[in-house]
């Protein structure tokens, strides 16, 4: 067998490698935990429209963060008191 040969063969034999390959992986790009969607789909599982959207909180009142504050102030306080004794 010629190199030429050989090295035609090998790279007939590389090309059906990274085909297979890349319909194995399904052609992925981005290395990493895909989104959740994503993941959702590949587990066969279909999220709700509620679940799927980010849940948006209230916002809190002038008089609900002054009280949240105290209480905060207050846990901290009785931590770094524990802390010492």
């Amino acid at each position: 067998m010629e190199i030429e040969q050989i090295l035609t063969l090998l790279v007939v034999e590389r090309d059906k490698l990274s085909r297979a390959i890349a319909a194995l992986g399904g052609g992925a790009k981005h290395p990493g935990r895909p989104p959740k969607k994503t993941v959702a789909r590949i587990k066969g599982m279909a999220q709700p429209a509620s679940v799927a959207s980010k849940r948006k909180r209230k916002p809190m009142t002038a008089a609900q963060r002054k009280a949240h504050s105290e209480r905060m102030k207050a846990f901290w306080a009785a931590r770094r008191k524990s802390a010492k004794s």
